[in-house]
């Protein structure tokens, strides 16, 4: 179910999937387990899947290539587990100001917490950009806290602080690790800075080869880290107003999960320039990338020197 699977990252813990009972049925019967389409109805909505019914809230058209775009995501997801190398789904969590702002949810407590009868961003003492990156394997995560713009070079400093804090530790035998992205945002395709700042920061100064698949507009939700990290983060600190960063950061490093999460919090003051320009023909003749035969647009190699 885990390729087919999408989420809330907003703290409502339900999932939903592509795959019909039917299907998902048929497909237990290959694997020898004989289950009817009823059942398997009840066991998804035991395991916290939720049936819902469309919605239009989406502008624009479904791409023609999206199945074949998951397909691709979890043969490379399998190919890489099977090696022995990390995948790491990453995102920008939602932005969020820092000051005596209610926050959505509730919390237990003796007294309801008093905040600002306006959100004002001028009442703010500052915002931070929390960008994530969670381990599938492993079932470990880190959120670099920014405060300053979600630039590219940005994004990939924080995946940088994964694999100097974390990643080298967990796989120090790593020669290659896999992305699994958005396709728009600070990490997305069309930017060039993105690729610029994955050849400089981690392919050439590491030595590994950094595959990069992003998911398709408007399936961001299928990305693992919405769904598996992103949604407890959002759970634990519902009803509490984040105060200050370190209020923020103690929230992110107290969430943990039934089966395993554990997340890390690392602190990023560093000022970005928002709006630079990356000439494409310049980045991709000073950068090694090796662009997959099948939807290149999508799925790429950043090649170390």
């Amino acid at each position: 179910m885990a390729p087919e699977t999408a989420g809330d990252p907003m703290g409502v813990l339900l999932n939903w999937t592509r795959k019909s009972t039917c299907s998902i049925s048929s497909a237990l019967k290959d694997l020898g387990i004989d289950i009817s389409p009823n059942t398997t109805g009840k066991v998804l909505k035991s395991i916290g899947y939720s049936l819902k019914s469309n919605r239009k809230s989406i502008s624009t058209t479904r791409h023609p290539d999206r199945n074949q775009q998951f397909q691709v995501i979890g043969s490379k997801i399998k190919e890489f587990e099977d090696m022995g190398y990390p995948v790491i789904s990453v995102d920008t969590k939602k932005k969020e100001p820092v000051g005596n702002f209610s926050n959505k949810g509730k919390a237990y407590c003796i007294e309801a917490e008093k905040t600002l009868d306006h959100d004002f961003i001028s009442n703010a003492s500052g915002k931070i950009n929390p960008y994530g990156i969670f381990d599938k394997q492993a079932n470990k995560g880190a959120v670099i806290i920014g405060t300053d713009n979600d630039t590219p070079e940005f994004a990939v400093d924080a995946i940088e602080t994964w694999l100097t804090n974390m990643g080298m530790m967990m796989y120090p035998a790593m020669k290659k690790v896999l992305i699994l992205c958005d396709s728009g945002g600070s990490n997305g395709y069309r930017k060039h800075g993105w690729r610029y700042h994955l050849y400089n920061k981690l392919a050439s100064k590491y030595g590994i080869e950094v595959q990069v698949c992003h998911y398709p507009s408007g399936a961001s939700k299928w990305n693992p880290i919405e769904h598996r990290m992103f949604s407890y983060i959002s759970k634990n600190w519902a009803g509490i107003p984040l105060r200050t960063i370190g209020i923020a950061k103690n929230y992110i490093e107290t969430t943990t999960t039934k089966k395993g999460l554990k997340i890390k919090a690392f602190l990023n003051y560093k000022e970005y320039q928002s709006g630079q320009k990356y000439d494409k023909k310049v980045v991709e003749n000073e950068i090694k990338i090796k662009w997959n035969e099948t939807l290149p647009q999508w799925n790429y190699s950043i090649l170390p020197n």
